[in-house]
Protein backbone atom coordinates (compact mmCIF):
# COMPACT_ATOMS: atom_id res chain seq x y z
CA UNK A 1 0.00 0.00 0.00
CA UNK A 2 1.70 3.45 -0.93
CA UNK A 3 1.91 6.38 1.51
CA UNK A 4 -0.97 8.44 -0.43
CA UNK A 5 -3.74 5.24 0.13
CA UNK A 6 -2.50 4.41 3.45
CA UNK A 7 -3.11 8.40 4.81
CA UNK A 8 -6.30 8.24 3.18
CA UNK A 9 -7.14 5.44 4.86
CA UNK A 10 -6.25 6.30 7.75
CA UNK A 11 -8.27 9.69 7.96
CA UNK A 12 -11.89 7.99 7.01
CA UNK A 13 -11.35 5.34 9.72
CA UNK A 14 -10.22 8.23 12.16
CA UNK A 15 -12.66 10.91 11.06
CA UNK A 16 -14.33 10.72 14.35
CA UNK A 17 -11.99 10.55 16.33
CA UNK A 18 -10.30 13.10 18.00
CA UNK A 19 -6.68 11.75 16.81
CA UNK A 20 -7.35 12.59 13.07
CA UNK A 21 -6.30 15.98 14.00
CA UNK A 22 -2.83 14.88 15.38
CA UNK A 23 -3.04 13.25 11.83
CA UNK A 24 -3.34 15.89 10.12
CA UNK A 25 -0.98 18.35 12.00
CA UNK A 26 1.65 15.87 11.54
CA UNK A 27 1.09 15.61 8.32
CA UNK A 28 0.92 19.11 7.61
CA UNK A 29 3.97 19.83 9.36
CA UNK A 30 6.00 17.08 7.54
CA UNK A 31 4.92 18.15 4.26
CA UNK A 32 6.27 21.69 5.18
CA UNK A 33 9.87 19.81 4.31
CA UNK A 34 9.53 16.34 3.10
CA UNK A 35 7.56 16.53 -0.39
CA UNK A 36 6.79 13.09 -0.63
CA UNK A 37 3.73 13.47 2.66
CA UNK A 38 0.74 14.53 0.45
CA UNK A 39 -0.75 17.22 2.84
CA UNK A 40 -3.76 18.56 0.54
CA UNK A 41 -5.02 15.01 -0.30
CA UNK A 42 -5.04 14.24 4.02
CA UNK A 43 -7.07 17.44 4.44
CA UNK A 44 -9.02 17.34 1.14
CA UNK A 45 -9.99 13.89 2.47
CA UNK A 46 -10.96 15.13 5.64
CA UNK A 47 -12.55 18.19 4.65
CA UNK A 48 -15.12 15.64 2.17
CA UNK A 49 -15.98 13.14 4.77
CA UNK A 50 -16.92 16.15 7.01
CA UNK A 51 -19.08 17.80 5.05
CA UNK A 52 -20.64 14.14 4.48
CA UNK A 53 -20.82 12.81 8.16
CA UNK A 54 -20.56 15.94 10.06
CA UNK A 55 -16.73 14.39 11.61
CA UNK A 56 -14.07 15.51 11.98
CA UNK A 57 -15.35 19.65 12.42
CA UNK A 58 -14.33 21.40 9.72
CA UNK A 59 -13.47 24.74 11.18
CA UNK A 60 -11.26 22.72 13.70
CA UNK A 61 -9.94 20.82 10.80
CA UNK A 62 -8.59 24.05 8.93
CA UNK A 63 -7.34 25.78 12.16
CA UNK A 64 -5.04 22.29 12.72
CA UNK A 65 -4.02 22.02 8.84
CA UNK A 66 -3.25 25.93 9.03
CA UNK A 67 -1.08 25.67 12.04
CA UNK A 68 1.02 22.63 10.77
CA UNK A 69 1.58 23.92 7.51
CA UNK A 70 2.64 27.30 9.00
CA UNK A 71 4.96 24.89 11.04
CA UNK A 72 6.29 23.28 8.28
CA UNK A 73 6.93 26.04 6.45
CA UNK A 74 9.27 27.65 9.19
CA UNK A 75 11.15 24.64 9.56
CA UNK A 76 11.81 24.54 5.79
CA UNK A 77 12.90 28.17 5.83
CA UNK A 78 15.19 27.39 9.54
CA UNK A 79 16.66 24.36 7.56
CA UNK A 80 17.82 26.81 4.76
CA UNK A 81 19.17 29.15 7.26
CA UNK A 82 20.60 26.61 9.08
CA UNK A 83 22.03 24.19 5.95
CA UNK A 84 21.98 25.97 3.05
CA UNK A 85 20.75 24.62 -0.17
CA UNK A 86 23.58 22.52 -1.18
CA UNK A 87 24.82 20.62 1.53
CA UNK A 88 23.45 16.87 0.52
CA UNK A 89 23.86 15.25 -2.64
CA UNK A 90 19.84 15.05 -3.39
CA UNK A 91 20.09 19.10 -3.37
CA UNK A 92 22.57 18.95 -6.27
CA UNK A 93 20.34 17.12 -8.58
CA UNK A 94 19.53 18.46 -11.84
CA UNK A 95 15.48 18.93 -10.70
CA UNK A 96 15.88 19.75 -7.26
CA UNK A 97 18.66 22.67 -8.60
CA UNK A 98 16.69 24.18 -11.03
CA UNK A 99 13.54 24.66 -8.35
CA UNK A 100 15.83 26.36 -6.16
CA UNK A 101 17.41 28.39 -8.85
CA UNK A 102 13.82 29.04 -9.92
CA UNK A 103 13.30 30.08 -6.45
CA UNK A 104 16.41 32.30 -5.48
CA UNK A 105 15.24 34.36 -9.08
CA UNK A 106 11.67 34.93 -8.12
CA UNK A 107 12.67 35.83 -4.01
CA UNK A 108 14.96 38.54 -5.79
CA UNK A 109 12.33 40.18 -7.61
CA UNK A 110 8.79 39.09 -6.15
CA UNK A 111 9.33 37.72 -2.53
CA UNK A 112 6.40 38.11 -1.30
CA UNK A 113 4.37 37.02 -3.99
CA UNK A 114 6.23 34.02 -4.27
CA UNK A 115 6.52 32.87 -0.38
CA UNK A 116 2.67 33.45 -0.82
CA UNK A 117 1.79 31.23 -3.37
CA UNK A 118 4.59 28.82 -3.64
CA UNK A 119 2.39 27.25 -0.62
CA UNK A 120 -0.09 26.00 -3.32
CA UNK A 121 2.61 24.05 -5.19
CA UNK A 122 3.77 20.80 -3.00
CA UNK A 123 7.34 20.74 -4.23
CA UNK A 124 7.99 24.51 -4.92
CA UNK A 125 6.83 25.50 -1.69
CA UNK A 126 9.61 23.71 0.38
CA UNK A 127 12.37 25.22 -2.63
CA UNK A 128 11.30 28.36 -1.74
CA UNK A 129 11.23 28.43 1.86
CA UNK A 130 14.39 26.86 2.06
CA UNK A 131 16.12 29.13 -0.51
CA UNK A 132 14.30 32.25 1.75
CA UNK A 133 16.11 31.12 4.84
CA UNK A 134 19.89 30.22 2.76
CA UNK A 135 19.69 33.63 1.03
CA UNK A 136 18.79 35.66 4.46
CA UNK A 137 14.96 36.83 3.46
CA UNK A 138 14.23 39.09 6.66
CA UNK A 139 12.64 36.47 9.49
CA UNK A 140 9.87 38.29 10.48
CA UNK A 141 8.34 38.88 7.41
CA UNK A 142 8.86 35.25 6.27
CA UNK A 143 6.51 34.17 9.32
CA UNK A 144 3.82 36.61 8.36
CA UNK A 145 3.49 35.38 5.01
CA UNK A 146 3.58 32.08 6.19
CA UNK A 147 1.02 32.66 8.60
CA UNK A 148 -0.81 34.41 5.94
CA UNK A 149 -0.62 31.47 3.23
CA UNK A 150 -0.96 28.74 6.02
CA UNK A 151 -4.41 30.17 6.35
CA UNK A 152 -5.96 30.21 3.22
CA UNK A 153 -4.61 27.72 1.72
CA UNK A 154 -6.33 24.81 4.46
CA UNK A 155 -9.07 26.74 3.63
CA UNK A 156 -8.55 26.74 0.04
CA UNK A 157 -7.55 22.80 1.09
CA UNK A 158 -11.11 22.34 2.68
CA UNK A 159 -13.17 23.94 0.04
CA UNK A 160 -12.12 21.15 -2.32
CA UNK A 161 -13.45 18.68 -0.66
CA UNK A 162 -16.52 20.67 1.30
CA UNK A 163 -17.70 21.25 -2.10
CA UNK A 164 -16.56 17.62 -3.74
CA UNK A 165 -18.60 15.59 -0.42
CA UNK A 166 -21.54 17.59 -1.21
CA UNK A 167 -21.68 16.94 -4.84
CA UNK A 168 -21.30 13.03 -4.36
CA UNK A 169 -22.23 12.81 -0.65
CA UNK A 170 -23.44 8.92 -1.23
CA UNK A 171 -19.63 8.71 -2.92
CA UNK A 172 -17.35 9.56 -0.99
CA UNK A 173 -14.32 7.81 -2.04
CA UNK A 174 -15.21 9.09 -5.40
CA UNK A 175 -15.42 12.08 -4.13
CA UNK A 176 -11.95 12.54 -2.52
CA UNK A 177 -10.29 11.77 -5.56
CA UNK A 178 -12.56 14.20 -7.52
CA UNK A 179 -11.64 17.40 -4.89
CA UNK A 180 -7.60 15.79 -4.94
CA UNK A 181 -7.50 15.66 -8.61
CA UNK A 182 -9.06 19.49 -8.62
CA UNK A 183 -6.41 20.79 -5.74
CA UNK A 184 -3.80 19.33 -7.74
CA UNK A 185 -5.02 21.39 -11.07
CA UNK A 186 -5.38 24.48 -9.19
CA UNK A 187 -2.11 24.15 -8.04
CA UNK A 188 -0.15 23.56 -11.46
CA UNK A 189 -1.74 26.08 -12.95
CA UNK A 190 -0.64 28.57 -9.39
CA UNK A 191 2.37 27.05 -10.60
CA UNK A 192 2.63 27.92 -14.64
CA UNK A 193 1.11 31.10 -14.00
CA UNK A 194 3.75 32.28 -10.63
CA UNK A 195 6.39 30.86 -13.29
CA UNK A 196 5.37 33.20 -16.37
CA UNK A 197 5.28 36.32 -14.06
CA UNK A 198 8.41 36.00 -12.54
CA UNK A 199 9.99 35.15 -15.82
CA UNK A 200 8.46 38.16 -17.21
CA UNK A 201 10.10 40.24 -13.87
CA UNK A 202 13.23 38.86 -14.23
CA UNK A 203 13.54 40.09 -18.40
CA UNK A 204 11.86 43.27 -17.05
CA UNK A 205 14.90 43.74 -14.36
CA UNK A 206 17.89 44.48 -16.97
CA UNK A 207 16.31 46.66 -18.67
CA UNK A 208 15.14 48.81 -15.68
CA UNK A 209 18.61 48.67 -14.25
CA UNK A 210 19.72 50.18 -17.09
CA UNK A 211 17.29 53.02 -17.27
CA UNK A 212 18.25 53.89 -14.25
CA UNK A 213 21.68 53.89 -14.90
CA UNK A 214 21.04 56.43 -17.96
CA UNK A 215 18.74 58.87 -16.01
CA UNK A 216 21.31 58.71 -12.97
CA UNK A 217 23.99 59.92 -15.57
CA UNK A 218 21.27 62.40 -16.88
Amino acid sequence: MDLLAFLTGLVTDLAASPWVYAVVFAVCTIDGFFPPVPSETVVVGAATIASATGEPVLLLLIGVAAVGAIAGDNIAYLLGRTIGTTRFRWMRTSRVASALDWARRGLEHRGALLIFTARYIPVGRIAVNMTAGATGYPPRRFVLLSVAAGITWAAYSALFGVVAGRWLHDQPLLAIALAVAVAALFGWIVDVVLRRVLARTTASAPAESESDLVDARV
